[in-house]
Formats: structure tokens, C-alpha cells, sequence
């Protein structure tokens, strides 16, 4: 395991030295006024990123081959600039892959896998529509798929940005659409749960995770809600006799859960299932969003009553810790 991480540097105002491994998360040659080269970093691990220098590139400790999604041995000193905790990298060496745990680098669910995924499986059981019922299952039953849907990042840094990500966001979904749905009569329960499951099953195609958080070419090209809607599509038409007007449903489910034109969706909720789906998704998003910016807000030694700073994905800052600032 590793020893120190980028919160335990960040959280010091005074010089210190460090030796440990890293993500590199950006690499770029730059000059200084002088015009001396030196390459600018961008470093994380699991809780959360750095901004780091080499001066000398020409120094033999420096490895000379390593790239951005490469691990890192790094030593050096860790120092403000400008009010910023900034790395000065003295030793890098690029490592192998069995030379570090993937776990310590990239930010991963604090819920244990398993018993998110029991969850899943036990909301599955509980749908009274067969065909609904045989879908999902059948989507998860590809050994592939299911082992990308446990492990993949629901986005690559909005909400739930880590290993875990997309299956933590779908169980928590399941639980507010249990507590909601029942509230309103005219919904079919198994189709927005089918839509909660499905919704963003493209993200194991949209993004790549062995080093890093990216986007794929496919992903890039096409992004998760066309992705998804293939895949269920094709899957939906390998079924024996599945409905017609129910695949035609789910198919709106997955195409308009962003809920609006400028969000990605290439159509408007246009059923009561599918504006569920899309205030549920939206919801749980910002929440976690939120949680993400107090944790940082944290690290920053902010405390009750202060303000974050602006949280772009709500275009505002919130204030941290309502109840205790009340005292309670």
C-alpha cells in the first residue's frame, strides 16, 4: 500500500519531502522565460491530483519513456507556489503493472462490490413483468458486460468519477425509485427500474479505465445513450417474442434520459417512465456531485457555514454542512 498520498501532501503548508507512486494524468513540455525546458505534470492517485514540475529533463534520474496512463515512482519535495501545494520532481521512474495496485491510484466506490451487486440482482427478482424481467437479465448475463458494469466509472469526472461509479449511481437509483414510484400510480414500476438499470450501460463502452478515466474512440464517436440503445436494441430482438410496443418504450427510456436536446438526448421524455427516470438520474448525479465538492471543500480546511468553490456542473457554490452550522 502506499504510504503517502496527494490529500497527505495537500493538507501541509510547510516544505516536505516525498516518495511515492503515481498516476500521470497530464504530461507537457514547456519553457520557461529563459527558454529552458521543463515538463509540467499533472499527478493523482485515489484521493485526488497534483500539479508537479521537472526542471532538469535532462537528469539521468528521470525516466525518459514514461507517458500520460503510465504509473510512477516519483521523489521529491513537496512545497506552496502561490498559495498551491506543487511537486518538484527530483527521481521518476516509470513502472510495470505488477509494480503497483491499480486500487491506490484511481479514486474507487467505498460500498463493497458484492453487496451492491446483490442489490441489483434482488430489485431483477422482484419485477413482476417477465419480459422486462428477461432483458435485463439477459444484458447481464454476458460475462463481459457484467464485469465492466461492476467495475466502470459513471463518468469520467462529474458524478460517481470512480471505480464502482456506474453500479453505485444505478443502486442508489433503485432506491429512490422504490421510495418514489410508488407515490405516483400512473408509472410502471418495472419499466423505470429497467430504465434506471439500463440507462447507462453504454458508459462500459463510452469510457476506458485501465489507467485513468478516458474516453474511448467509440465513445467519442457515439457517446453511452446511442451505445446503450444498440445494445439493448440488439439484445431486445435476439428475445423470443418480446413486445414490440414495450421494446419501443425502452428504447425512449435510454434515448431521453438527459431529459433535454443540449444534454445529449435525441428526444424529450415524452412518457411519465421516462421523465422519472431522467429527475431520478439527475438528482442522484448532483447529490454525489455535491458529496464530491464537500470532500474536497474538506481538504481544503473548510468547515461549517463556508462556501465551496463554484461546482460547475450546477454553475454555483453551496454552502458546506447546513446541520452544523445550525448546531445541531
Amino acid at each position: 500500500m502506499k504510504e503517502i498520498y496527494i490529500a497527505d501532501l495537500a493538507r501541509h503548508d510547510e516544505s516536505r519531502s516525498f516518495d511515492s507512486i503515481y498516476l500521470v494524468l497530464s504530461k507537457q513540455q514547456r519553457t520557461t522565460r529563459t527558454a529552458k525546458a521543463y515538463l509540467s505534470l499533472i499527478l493523482g492517485d485515489n484521493s485526488g491530483q497534483i500539479e508537479a514540475r521537472v526542471w532538469d529533463i535532462a537528469d539521468p534520474r528521470i525516466s525518459a519513456d514514461f507517458a500520460k496512463g503510465d504509473a510512477v515512482k516519483v521523489r521529491g519535495t513537496a512545497a506552496k507556489f502561490e498559495g498551491v501545494m506543487q511537486l518538484k520532481v527530483e527521481q521518476l521512474k516509470k513502472l510495470a503493472a505488477h509494480e503497483y495496485d491499480r486500487a491506490d491510484l484511481l479514486p474507487a466506490t467505498t460500498f463493497d462490490i458484492d453487496e451492491l451487486w446483490q442489490q441489483l440482482e434482488e430489485a431483477i427478482a422482484r419485477f413482476t413483468d417477465l419480459d422486462l424481467q428477461r432483458l435485463v437479465m439477459a444484458m447481464l448475463a454476458d460475462p463481459a458486460v457484467r464485469s465492466a458494469y461492476r467495475e466502470a466509472p459513471a463518468a469520467k469526472q462529474l458524478h460517481h468519477a470512480f471505480l464502482g461509479g456506474l453500479l453505485e449511481h444505478v443502486v442508489s437509483l433503485i432506491g429512490l425509485a422504490e421510495k418514489v414510484v410508488p407515490h405516483y400510480p400512473m408509472l410502471i414500476k418495472d419499466l423505470v427500474i429497467t430504465g434506471v438499470i439500463l440507462h447507462d450501460i453504454g458508459k462500459i463502452h463510452e469510457l476506458a479505465w485501465a489507467t485513468g478515466f478516458e474516453y474511448t474512440l467509440e465513445g467519442t464517436l457515439l457517446g453511452h445513450i446511442q451505445i446503450g440503445a444498440s445494445m439493448i436494441e440488439k439484445q431486445m430482438d435476439a428475445l423470443q417474442d418480446f413486445p414490440p410496443r414495450l421494446k419501443t418504450l425502452v428504447l425512449h427510456m435510454i434515448l431521453s434520459h438527459h431529459g433535454k436536446l443540449e444534454f445529449g438526448s435525441p428526444k424529450l421524455p415524452m412518457i411519465p417512465e421516462a421523465l422519472m427516470l431522467n429527475f431520478l438520474d439527475d438528482m442522484d448525479a448532483k447529490m454525489q456531485t455535491l458529496a464530491t465538492e464537500f470532500q474536497k471543500a474538506a481538504r481544503q480546511g473548510k468547515g461549517a457555514g463556508e462556501m465551496t468553490d463554484k461546482i460547475w456542473a450546477l454553475d454555483q457554490r453551496t454552502m458546506l454542512n447546513s446541520r452544523a452550522w445550525l448546531g445541531e
